[in-house]
């Protein structure tokens, strides 16, 4: 296991936004840019730090998110991934933008590392920033970090790194990867996850990717039915594991699991996994008390 991480350095010069953005115009303008990217790791990208300060959360808009990840409701706590979802619309902004060279369209969610350093009031105030921590070449394509950090006064409390994949060819492609050994966790629970999962997180996430929302917009890319949201799956898995108050939480997003279907959640002691009835693993991950 790596060290957590200590504060994430800026990723550039901040600019700072007066509210959170919209996202349904980002994901607009993200689509409509994206034939015309180039994806390359060695391409430069935005070194822009979009902060939002004084920033205080919807607490019916939280009541919601937890009911549909399954967080206890009515506490005065934030769900430990529940400042992604804060930061979501500044990291649509920077990704959308015609200075990221991924495109947006195809770009998959691989993996988060979050560390919440201590709880986190629901009435709390907080400054949200995000940036572009750099490209990185991938088996099958680059890959891109973002880095969230949730602030009070000058102490940052939450942070986490996400990993987004842009595929295309590289030399790499075509080969074969190291099959991974692979021991099951023991299940714990079934869920049956209803057809409407997708469309539920989108109105608490605000993240409307079609490949979540329906059958016939998710076969446009692709996929035979919506397909969940991997941060939901991250969530729901969190959720049933429950997590300290200092923690560093990791989630790799290996599979997408399709809408409606029957998943499995297994766990044990530190580790936890999602995976479907012919135990593929869609989602693992891990949670570690911070010392």
């Amino acid at each position: 296991m790596r060290e957590p991480v200590g504060p994430v350095g800026p990723g550039g010069p901040p600019r700072v936004l007066g509210r959170s953005p919209s996202l349904v115009p980002l994901l607009v303008a993200g689509a409509l840019r994206s034939p015309f990217k180039r994806p390359s790791a060695t391409a430069e990208f935005p070194r822009t730090r979009l902060v939002l300060r004084g920033l205080r959360v919807d607490l019916a808009r939280l009541a919601t998110y937890e009911r549909v990840c399954g967080f206890p409701t009515g506490e005065d706590a934030l769900p430990v991934t529940y400042p992604h979802v804060l930061g979501f619309p500044l990291a649509m902004s920077l990704m959308s933008g015609p200075d990221f060279p991924l495109p947006l369209l195809g770009l998959v969610h691989t993996s988060i590392e979050v560390t919440r350093y201590r709880e986190l009031a629901a009435t709390g105030e907080y400054e949200l920033s995000v940036h572009v921590d750099g490209l990185a070449p991938h088996r099958r394509g680059t890959e891109a970090s973002v880095v969230t950090e949730l602030r009070v006064g000058e102490d940052v409390v939450w942070e986490s790194v996400s990993t987004y994949l842009a595929r295309h060819r590289t030399a790499a492609s075509g080969q074969e990867r190291a099959r991974e050994t692979h021991e099951p966790l023991p299940g714990l629970d079934e869920w049956r996850l209803a057809g409407d999962v997708g469309r539920r997180y989108a109105a608490a996430s605000g993240d409307r990717n079609p490949i979540h929302l329906y059958p016939l917009t998710a076969r446009l890319f692709g996929f035979r039915r919506a397909i969940a949201h991997g941060m939901w799956t991250a969530a729901r898995c969190l959720a049933a594991h429950g997590t300290p108050q200092a923690a560093l939480v990791r989630a790799e997003f290996r599979a997408p699991v399709l809408l409606p279907g029957t998943v499995t959640y297994a766990a044990n002691g530190e580790r936890f996994e999602l995976c479907g009835q012919d135990g593929r693993v869609h989602v693992s991950g891990g949670v570690y008390p911070l010392t």
